[in-house]
């Protein structure tokens, strides 16, 4: 009897055991991957030998962000003019990318505003919090006017994706707080993309991303650049001529 007990009570225990093993393996599994902006060295090497051949004016617009950004460079100016805009976007990058990159992606070009659009990778892949990305959106803008204390910062709302559903809801409080600090600083503007991106009852349109459901098709960037263009030009447009200069 003594013998039965003791084998049930090793088994217990050796079970026990084995799931908090297994549990700790699973919460190192879903870890989020740790955010390293230096992996955007060569990134910003090629946009320093781009500007060496083909010297970019200033009093541009400078548009910067993630890769819903860098895969719209090919028609980003064609789509925004009669903008001059300077396309900066850096695949897979977050808002503490930004931050840490914000001197050479924006600042170095003395731009006229700054567009940022990041947020995407924080909540979809790295699980940084709302109120984080907010606040290294707001060191970025600060950062800005500390070097151009005139120039206008724009930032784009977090879209929404078919693959980064299940976290629409943080991507939607980050906009919801980044909202909130362009209706308090007067060279903030937000610029929302999300709603027109939502059917009306409140999913995500599935017939706008490539293969992957993250990145924008065709029909999505017909959605995307006219939302972005339509406050750029009415906040930046009478600056047009006044404020480029070629270097």
């Amino acid at each position: 009897m003594r013998t039965a007990v003791a084998f049930a009570l090793g088994v217990a225990l050796l079970t026990g055991g084995l799931s908090i093993v297994f549990a700790g393996q699973a919460a190192q599994q879903e870890a989020p991957p740790k955010i390293d902006p230096e992996r955007f060295a060569e990134a910003f090497e090629a946009f320093a030998a781009e500007d060496q051949a083909s010297p970019p004016p200033e009093g541009a617009i400078v548009i910067t962000g993630s890769s819903s950004i860098r895969r719209w460079h090919p028609t980003m100016k064609e789509e925004l003019a009669p903008l001059t805009v300077i396309p900066r976007g850096f695949g897979g990058s977050t808002m503490e990318d930004a931050l840490y990159w914000i001197d050479r992606v924006a600042i170095q070009y003395k731009p006229r505003a700054v567009v940022v659009y990041e947020g995407d990778n924080d909540t979809g892949r790295y699980k940084v919090p709302p109120a984080k990305i907010a606040a290294q959106f707001e060191a970025i803008a600060a950062k800005i006017h500390a070097a151009l204390p005139e120039t206008r910062v724009y930032v784009v709302s977090v879209k929404p994706s078919v693959s980064r559903w299940a976290v629409w809801s943080e991507a939607a409080k980050a906009n919801e707080l980044l909202q909130a600090i362009a209706a308090k600083n007067d060279l903030v503007t937000y610029i929302d993309v999300a709603t027109p991106m939502l059917q009306p009852n409140g999913d995500v349109m599935p017939d706008i991303f490539v293969d992957d459901n993250l990145h924008l098709n065709p029909k999505g960037y017909a959605i995307w650049a006219p939302a972005i263009k339509e406050p750029l030009v009415k906040g930046e447009a009478q600056y047009e001529k006044a404020s480029m200069e070629t270097p």
